[in-house]
């Protein structure tokens, strides 16, 4: 699945690999944009998710929320893979010791 936006400077691609929803996310995460992530990553009968953030060059408040909705859909099945941004972000916010936060 391919969510666009009408902001060009993001784009949320998913696909089912091995039992798992692998969501690969590149732009602005912000709130226009964030829950399409979240959309993105949820998967009917799919019971683990990786969210590929290394091509995320803004992560706001929105952004974090999504995220962490999708670790309570997912718990310790969920892997996050940040850029440089995005993990900044998680450590101003208090979330870089996470399980799911990898690096």
């Amino acid at each position: 699945m391919d969510q666009e936006r009408a902001d060009q400077n993001f784009t949320a691609t998913a696909a089912v690999e091995e039992g798992r929803v692998v969501v690969k996310v590149a732009g602005e995460v912000d709130m226009s944009t964030a829950d399409v992530m979240y959309q993105a990553g949820i998967k009917d009968g799919v019971p683990a998710a990786t969210l590929d953030l290394r091509a995320v060059t803004f992560f706001d408040s929105a952004a974090i929320h999504a995220l962490l909705r999708l670790a309570e859909q997912y718990g310790d099945r969920l892997i996050v893979l940040p850029s440089p941004q995005v993990r900044r972000v998680l450590e101003i916010s208090g979330l870089s010791t996470q399980p799911w936060l990898r690096d």
